[in-house]
Parts: structure tokens; sequence; C-alpha cells
């Protein structure tokens, strides 16, 4: 009997997953990169092919965690993450250099991220892989419903491009809730806080045993609300706030006429916080301007480290280890961030009340979000039973505190904070194509 054609891809701004039809019921997660089951959302294009691993077709590329380890390990090239918030923006049909004299629409990184998850699930699986639901963010891109709809178009033509033929799509936060519904011995009302790189999404939705059988759950599903904040917007909050100010970042002017300097202009430093805009940052006519601009500083070293860190390409470095002392200061503490690349001796304090004040606006953001949910389901707050807790955002402590606190009443239940939604999704596709 031939293998399943269908699976469910997890497809993330931070981290990746594909799921396919097991031997038994059900499915599994495949292994994507080695042992793991999930894998960063991460392209390092080489600008020699020599350097490139030998299986991968042109253009020569990684992924995953062999994206990231070439671009610690220095090769020349051009490291793309947070692909999935080019969709619904202007960028997504733009081309970008990535080095060796190529250069890239935006979508076609994105294909060719998801055809590698397609050839390591039809590896695995044994069978060429026709069918899937892919899981989308409740909003790819807030309060623009024709923006929304255009990247989740683009995400559905990059699907189709790889092979694709019978596409649906799933909220990511209800993909969870298939998945805490696994645990589940009575009834329940779970308000799933999806919160991972680029969007916080909530649904509250109608899980348990007996609702668990049925193939349409539209009925189950009371609301779903997102915004377009999450854990790379903490990355760039904390990068500015607690990094970039030693590049003069919120600095000012030379004084004169007894009146103090103006704020030197902002913009770079908003983009070099910016993922995938990072890289804007280092095209000759910007870096042109940038240097024009030494006169704006009242601390001409602040203007000397910016410039050191645009002509080196620092921008992506400062980014990773604005994240990592995001990770660090999590469960509270301090974390100090060595900056030797920028300047010898260079190093900033980052701790958990810095941090906090930094992402404050944006923590009240969410959790009003989720109170938005909630009373768009028609319920009271204290009716939620559950509050289940998924995506890699969800190991911020600052912010599941937050949350918890908000709804007290409710069970806090944390998920498997990479691969819930891509177990719920692996349920939904088994639901939907099983009986096809």
């Amino acid at each position: 009997m031939p293998s399943p054609d269908y699976c469910a891809i997890d497809f993330g701004t931070s981290n990746s997953a594909i799921a396919i039809a097991a031997d038994t019921a059900g499915h599994r997660l495949v292994a994507v990169e080695g042992e793991h089951r999930t894998m960063p959302t991460a392209v390092f294009y080489f600008a020699d092919a020599d350097d490139a691993p030998p299986d991968v077709p042109a253009p020569p590329r990684a992924f995953g965690r062999a994206a990231v380890a070439a671009y610690v390990d220095g090769y020349e090239g051009r490291l793309m993450r947070s692909m999935k918030s080019v969709l619904g923006s202007s960028l997504v049909d733009q081309t970008t250099d990535v080095g060796g004299g190529r250069a890239v629409k935006y979508l076609d990184v994105i294909t060719g991220y998801l055809q590698h998850l397609k050839a390591k699930a039809e590896a695995e699986a044994g069978t060429t892989l026709r069918r899937a639901v892919l899981g989308r963010p409740v909003f790819f891109v807030d309060d623009d419903a024709q923006r929304d709809a255009q990247a989740q178009a683009a995400l559905e033509a990059a699907a189709r491009a790889v092979g694709f033929q019978d596409i649906s799509f799933q909220y990511e936060p209800i993909a969870a809730a298939f998945d805490y519904e696994q645990q589940t011995q009575h009834e329940e009302l779970v308000l799933v806080a999806d919160i991972g790189g680029g969007t916080s999404d909530f649904s509250v939705v109608r899980v348990g045993p007996e609702r668990a059988r049925r193939i349409e759950r539209k009925d189950d599903i009371l609301a779903n609300h997102g915004v377009h904040v999450a854990g790379t917007d903490f990355d760039r909050r904390v990068e500015l706030a607690s990094l970039l100010p030693a590049l003069g970042y919120g600095s000012r002017g030379k004084a004169a006429g007894g009146q103090p300097g103006r704020e030197v202009p902002s913009a770079v430093y908003f983009d070099l916080a910016t993922w995938h805009l990072i890289n804007t940052v280092y095209q000759p006519a910007r870096i042109a301007e940038l240097q024009s601009m030494a006169g704006f500083y009242g601390v001409p070293l602040f203007h000397r480290r910016l410039m050191h860190v645009v002509r080196e390409r620092l921008g992506h470095e400062l980014a990773a280890r604005a994240e990592a002392a995001k990770i660090a200061v999590a469960a509270g503490g301090a974390h100090r961030v060595q900056l030797d690349m920028v300047e010898l001796g260079l190093a900033m304090d980052v701790d958990e009340l810095q941090a906090e004040r930094a992402i404050a606006d944006d923590l009240q953001r969410i959790v009003a979000t989720a109170h938005e949910t909630v009373r768009a389901a028609g319920v009271p707050s204290e009716r939620i039973d559950a509050l289940y807790f998924t995506g890699g955002s969800t190991g911020l402590r600052l912010l599941t505190d937050r949350l918890a606190a908000a709804f007290p009443a409710a069970r806090a239940v944390r998920g498997d904070g990479f691969a819930s939604v891509a177990t719920g999704l692996g349920l939904d596709a088994a639901r939907r194509f099983s009986t096809a």
C-alpha cells in the first residue's frame, strides 16, 4: 500500500517543521536536520560555490543550523532569516543581492526553503508529497485585509512552485489547540497563546476527547485574533535600548548657540535592528550617505563605531547578540554582551529590568490582544479553563507571567515551544486528507 501523499508544514519566522503520516495511525515530525525535528528558518547563500555542501543544487546554499553555522564561521555570503516577515510586504517580489554576483527574489528564498523541507520529508516518507496543510498566523499583516490575503497567496504560490497541488491553510494557534487537546480528559475552553518570532496569535477553542474525533471543527473555534508583535520585535527593542546607544542611537549632535544639539537621525539604527532590512544598510549609496553624516554627531566615536559596523557588515552579528541577550535574561539576572568586533574591550550589560522596560509597550499590546480575543469569543475571562503557551517566545518569563496574571482563573500549560503547532497541523492534515 503506497504511503500517504500529504504533510503539514509549520513555516515559522524563527523555526520551521514538517509532519508526515506515520506508518500506523497518526503522524510524525520529520527529522529535518540530523536528529532535530525543527530547524531554524534560515538560508545562507555562499558567495563561492566551492564552499557550499556538494549535495545542494544551485544556487549554493545551506539551510537551518548549517546556514547559521556558515555565517558564524565567516564564509563569504548572505544569511537570510525572518523570511516570513516579507510576506504581505512590497519586498516579496523584489530581488536582493546574495553575493557572488547573484541576486534572488525574496519569494524565491522562501520557495527554496520549502523545497528543502519537502525533500527531507519525501526522503523519509518514501513518496512524493502532493497535499499539504500550511500553518499561518491569524494576521500576516495587522489591519490590512488586502495585504494579509496577498501574504497567504504568496505563501501558497511558493508551495505550489515546489510541487504541492492540494493546499489548505490552518491558523497556527488553532493547530496548537489540537495538540493540547491530546492531553485533555474532559471538555474545556482553552486560550491558546502562540507567540513566535513574528506574531502573537490567540484563539479560544472548545476542546475535548469527543470533539477530537470530529473532522469539521468550525463550531469549536470561538475566536481568533493576533498582533504582529513577537520575538523579533523584542530582539529589536533590546538591541536599540541596550546595544545601539554605543553606536550613537539616541545621542545628540554638537550644541550650538546655547542650544543642545539635535538627536542624530535614527533610521539607520532601526534598519540595523531589523533582520530583513539589515542588508539595505550595506548598499554603497547608503554607506556614502552615512559617512556624510559625521557632522551630525556630537561624539565622533559613535559615528566611527557605526561606520565600522556598516563597512564590516556586522549588523547581523549585532542582531544575533541582542537575541542572545534577550534569551539570557529571560529567566532573570543579567548578561554582558561582548562587542569586541566593534571595538576592542567594548561590552554592554543587559539585565531583566532593562529588557522589561524595552519591551513594555509590546507586552501591553500582546496582553490587550489576548483580552480582545476572549471578548470576541463572548465568554467571561474566568470561563477560560486553560492558557496554553506555545511558540519560541513563550520562553520569555516576562511575557508568560504577564499573560498568566491577566487570566488568573486559567491553568497555565506549556506546550513544546517549537513543535506544538507542527504537531497540531499534522493532526489537522490527517483529518482532512486521510479519508480523501
